[in-house]
């Protein structure tokens, strides 16, 4: 007779996830070759390998493919009836996994935390910090619960609520401080410089610069908003940054700030989650905790989001 256990399935889903018995096992918080066991038990159960080893790599088999699918789906309905359980309760706990894209995270995840965690004492609160493409998908296998994105993101699977909206603001070296505020086509003769590939707010800045048909005279990437004002500040070029950054970012560079003139670059920040999640009642309140969050950070720092 087959038997196989919760543990064993969710040990097997991380190992295909990560291609890795060392990565998989602290993703599991248990020891390496605990999971080597639990693998082995696995397989033997099963009468199938599910992955092909070497030195360097693990990789499914072509049954382990297979089984990886039915998996997935077992374990987001286990989940999904774990979060039927919470939905029922009067006051939101455990568990809440919350993903935040990187050019939001810094900057408002303190403030979030500080108050779901005053206003819900029981909250587990779990934060995956990542580009927005991999949110989503880690929604869609259940991964997540929710996740905090610049809106649209147009997937007919998943709720979207728009939180606040916010300003782009220019950043260029501290000596440029009372030059004009370049406008568009100056900004496409100028060294601009952007987050690499795969960040939203890479696409946004270059839509407002309209660089997508048009390159500019030189464009150089940065991974992080940190590491773009720090070049900025040492004269590489300049940039564009979201209003809840400056205090953050622009507070050690030797750089100014501009507004550009109306109607200025702006983006929509937002709360997503699946449609079917039983968790979407508890899910709009906290996205009205993280809409209040932002507002207040508004008023500490004098920049910041309007409401949407």
């Amino acid at each position: 007779m087959l038997y196989l256990t919760l543990k064993q399935l969710r040990y097997f889903e991380a190992l295909a996830r990560h291609s890795h018995f060392g990565r998989a096992a602290d993703a599991c918080a248990i020891s390496q070759p605990a999971m080597s066991v639990q693998i082995k038990d696995l397989e033997e159960n099963l009468g199938s390998e599910l992955f092909e080893r070497s030195a360097r790599q693990v990789r499914l088999t072509s049954f382990g493919e297979e089984f990886a699918a039915r998996v997935r789906d077992i374990l987001r309905s286990v989940d999904e009836l774990e979060d039927l359980a919470r939905a029922s309760r009067e006051r939101l706990v455990g568990r809440l996994r919350i993903g935040v894209i990187p050019t939001v995270a810094p900057y408002l995840l303190p403030t979030i935390i500080g108050n779901l965690t005053r206003l819900h004492d029981g909250l587990d609160i779990h934060v995956r910090e990542t580009q927005t493409q991999k949110l989503i998908h880690e929604l869609g296998e259940g991964r997540l619960d929710t996740a905090i994105v610049a809106l649209p993101v147009s997937e007919p699977s998943l709720t979207e609520v728009a939180l606040f909206e916010e300003n782009f603001v220019l950043v260029r070296p501290g000596e440029d401080a009372g030059k004009p505020v370049p406008d568009r086509e100056m900004l496409r003769e100028m060294r601009l410089l952007l987050l690499e590939e795969g960040h939203c707010f890479r696409e946004q800045a270059l839509s407002f610069c309209n660089l997508h048909s048009a390159r500019p005279r030189e464009l150089l990437d940065g991974s992080s908003l940190s590491t773009l004002v720090q070049m900025v500040g040492a004269g590489i070029g300049v940039t564009l940054i979201p209003e809840m950054a400056v205090p953050v970012e622009t507070l050690s560079a030797s750089v100014s700030v501009a507004r550009f003139k109306s109607p200025q670059p702006s983006r929509t920040i937002g709360m997503i989650w699946r449609k079917a999640s039983p968790l979407a009642d508890q899910l709009m309140q906290i996205s009205e905790v993280v809409r209040q969050s932002a507002e207040a950070l508004r008023g500490q720092s004098g920049v910041m989001p309007h409401r949407s």
